[in-house]
């Protein structure tokens, strides 16, 4: 493919991690490798919306240091949304916003797009891949892989798993002293709830809290593994016969043997229509009490364990940074609709390298844990998935700091001026994610 010159935009999608700045560091750090091909840095405020909005910033009029400091800070630095361009369910909507898409693509000679985010995110890659080519507009499109969940395919797993995994075995680990140090004759439940709608990974990942048989967590329950509650209630019973106490870690979207999620609401529909979740640990909480007439108490990690970048893993960083890299290098070799993959080479010590993959072969395809993963019983992660996971928490950050507080990097976000009429919006609401 014949060497192509033209600007850049990177931009973010979908809920944040505490690593997919370091992606966007690592996008911005190589491009400015390549003055030939890249001419201008440019990032789209709130993802695909904020393109469509022509909001777009000029990332070469940040300081060197602060590029460097996104490695090391949380959320979302560009801003994100959730926001779908669906041409099943709104083809009418979905086709203008294709076209407001490449009038800004054109107006900014926006050659090279990276976006970064989840299965939603590199679904709306793919079809701007796609569309690039049917309308004969020459530009590489890139996948960035983010999110927590590590539900894409293809790839090992997804920048943010490692760091979410080990903030959250971290605080089941001093949640378990804290209520094991409390345990009476009496008896005590702690459920600690954790994101993963529709894949347990994050759940999961709290198993490398356990160092010893008798360790928290003692029950961990994923939607891969239909929840039964009879059974559950008896290991319950078990385990605090033995410990005086129990530590469950549930994810958000555990589901009943009919399929059901056990705590969604059908009264409230999240951006994407589905059921909003009111409160897994809360459900269980009621079981364990009601049938077991054990003190129970609820921990609900929330928003905190994607934004853990004090606890973030280094080699969660180091991918991360990598994979915006790779996606740079990629696109300027004449690289277009793929997304970049994480490569696991050898387990010890850990190595891994990057690769490419379709975004056809990714986009809005869910990848679950493997039942041969998790004990016969369901109830905990075996070795096949300790083996797999504890690499990917490995190594300690010393983030710069602040009157003994974390210094994080705010963007100074240098707009670019705009050169096209303000976007005309239909009567359907466009979601930001506020976090």
């Amino acid at each position: 493919m014949a060497e192509l010159a033209g600007n850049l935009l990177v931009a973010q999608s979908g809920g944040p991690t505490a690593v997919i700045n370091a992606s966007v560091a690592g996008v911005i750090q190589e491009a400015g490798r390549h003055p030939d091909q890249i001419q201008e840095i440019y990032g789209g405020l709130n993802g695909i919306l904020g393109i469509l909005n022509e909001d777009l910033i000029d990332l070469q009029e940040e300081k060197r240091q602060t590029i460097e400091g996104l490695k090391h800070t949380p959320a979302a630095a560009l801003g994100t949304c959730r926001y779908k361009i669906d041409f099943k369910k709104k083809p009418e909507h979905a086709a203008r916003d294709m076209d407001r898409l490449f009038q800004v693509f054109q107006a900014h000679n926006i050659r090279y797009l990276f976006y970064a985010g989840g299965n939603d995110s590199q679904d709306t890659a793919h079809k701007i891949h796609d569309e690039a080519i049917k309308r004969g507009f020459e530009m590489r499109v890139i996948g960035v892989p983010k999110t927590i969940d590590n539900d894409l395919p293809h790839t090992d797993h997804c920048p943010g798993y490692g760091s979410v995994i080990k903030y959250n075995a971290t605080t089941v680990m001093e949640i378990a002293a804290d209520v094991g140090s409390m345990a009476t004759d009496d008896g005590s439940c702690c459920i600690v709830e954790v994101m993963g709608r529709g894949a347990g990974w994050i759940a999961a990942g709290t198993v490398l809290a356990k160092r010893r048989a008798v360790d928290a967590p003692h029950l961990i329950l994923i939607p891969e593994v239909p929840f039964l509650q009879d059974k559950f209630l008896a290991k319950v019973k078990e385990t605090v016969a033995a410990l005086k106490y129990c530590i469950v870690v549930v994810g958000e979207g555990l589901k009943s043997a009919a399929g059901e999620e056990i705590a969604a609401d059908r009264t409230k529909l999240d951006a994407f229509g589905h059921p909003v979740l009111s409160g897994a640990a809360e459900r269980l909480a009621d079981i364990v009490e009601e049938n077991l007439r054990l003190k129970t108490r609820t921990v609900k990690l929330g928003y905190a364990q994607r934004a853990a970048a004090h606890c973030a893993s280094e080699t969660d960083v180091d991918e991360a940074a990598a994979c915006g890299e790779a996606a740079v290098r990629a696109a300027v070799a004449g690289k277009s609709g793929c997304m970049v993959k994480l490569v696991r080479l050898q387990n010890r010590p850990y190595k891994w390298t990057t690769d490419l993959q379709p975004l056809g072969d990714i986009a809005n395809v869910e990848h679950l844990v493997p039942r041969e993963w998790i004990s016969e019983d369901g109830f905990l992660p075996n070795e096949k998935f300790i083996e797999y996971a504890h690499p990917l928490i490995e190594g300690e950050l010393h983030l710069p700091d602040a009157g003994g507080l974390p210094k994080f990097v705010v963007l100074e976000k240098v707009p670019v001026e705009k050169k096209l009429p303000p976007r005309v919006r239909s009567g359907d609401t466009d979601l930001v994610a506020r976090a």
